[in-house]
Formats: C-alpha cells, structure tokens, sequence
C-alpha cells in the first residue's frame, strides 16, 4: 500500500455529521485547505470564461487550450486524490487487472465525523461543476464556437468522471456502515439474550440446590 493510502480504509465515517470540538488552528487549517482547493477548481473556468469573452486570436487560444488542459487534469487529480480526503474522508480509484477487467476501489477514513460545511460544499461543487461546463458546451454549439470543444468535452468527462467514482464511493461507505451497526446491534442482541438465559438457568438451579439442603 503506497503513501496515498494511508490512513484509509474501507469502514465508512458517517457523512456530513457534526464533528467533536477541534482546535481553533486546525480549523482554520481545514479553511485555508478548502480555500485552497476551491480555488484550484475556479481557475480553469474563469480563464476559460475570459478567454472565450475577450480574446478572439488564434494563436492565444491554442496557447489557452494546452493551459486548460493542464488545469482540467490536476483538477480531476485533486479532487479524487487530495480533495475527497480532506473534506469528506473519501477517496476512490480504477484499477485494471492483469485480465483486463476494471475494478472500482474505495476508501473511506476512520473515526473521523466530517464537518458539515466541508461536506457541503464538496458536494454542490461535485454536482455543480458538470451542470456548468456543460452548458458552456452547449452555449458554444448552438454559438458555432467550435476552438474550445475539446475542452468542453475533457471538462465534462473528468468532472463526471469524479461524481460516478464518488457518488459510488459514498454509496459503499454507508453500506459499510450500515453493515457495521447491523453487526453490532445483533452482537449486543445475542450478548443480552445469553445473559439472560445464563442468568435464568444459574438463578433456577441455584434455587433447586437451596430448596434440596433444607429438606
């Protein structure tokens, strides 16, 4: 297991639920990362939007477009990697077996509540950027604005790329959670049922045993 993983497992941490009481330097630590990484998300599409407002050159826009590209792929990057971890202790990746067949892998951290504010807006950020960069797509179509298309295309998939993967991932996180507390619940259950039992055969032959010595 490389460095990536650390830390991760498969057990699921409840999503979006009040966390205890963190220190004031670690909060502010989590702001600057989510800060951070919004921003990292913002930049391809503000210099898209300007580019594709105030720029008509050809040469500028080839430039942009190699930029885009760039921007587009360390985004997808972040955001399955580094992004999903911080804010909502998730993380997900595609791996392809020796025969060719592809196997989704998920993690999620342990004994960490994530803070609901973090888990909100990785989420609407998760749904909302697709919804965006699809209707610059279709803008651009109906436009006859065709410089751009691939990247509107790379936007799209890489953005729906992490929505599937962690929409998927969070499925299986609360599937394992509710796998956890079943399991749990039924260990206590049978636990108290023994008890019972073992409380109520130790109660009627102890009582046998006092009737008998005093005949």
């Amino acid at each position: 297991m490389n460095s990536d993983r650390e830390g991760l497992i498969t057990n699921a941490a409840p999503f979006g639920e009040s966390s205890t009481t963190i220190p004031s330097n670690t909060i502010d630590q989590q702001q600057r990362e989510r800060s951070i990484l919004e921003q990292s998300r913002t930049l391809a599409l503000l210099i898209y939007l300007f580019v594709n407002w105030f720029i008509t050159a050809n040469y500028i826009a080839l430039f942009v477009t190699v930029v885009l590209v760039l921007l587009l792929a360390f985004d997808f990057w972040t955001v399955k990697n580094v992004t999903g971890r911080l804010l909502v202790g998730l993380r997900w990746w595609n791996e392809i077996k020796d025969d060719g067949t592809n196997v989704w892998m998920f993690e999620s951290r342990e004994g960490r509540k994530n803070n609901p504010l973090d888990a909100r807006m990785f989420w609407i950020s998760m749904y909302a950027y697709p919804v965006i960069w699809g209707f610059l797509a279709f803008s651009a179509l109906i436009s006859f604005k065709f410089e751009y298309l691939l990247i509107h295309v790379l936007a799209i998939t890489l953005n729906v790329a992490n929505v599937v993967g962690y929409t998927k991932c969070e499925k299986d996180a609360k599937k394992q959670m509710n796998s956890y507390i079943t399991g749990a619940s039924n260990s206590m259950f049978q636990s108290a049922v023994g008890n019972l039992i073992s409380n109520k055969v130790s109660n009627f032959f102890g009582g046998g045993a006092s009737t008998t010595a005093r005949v």
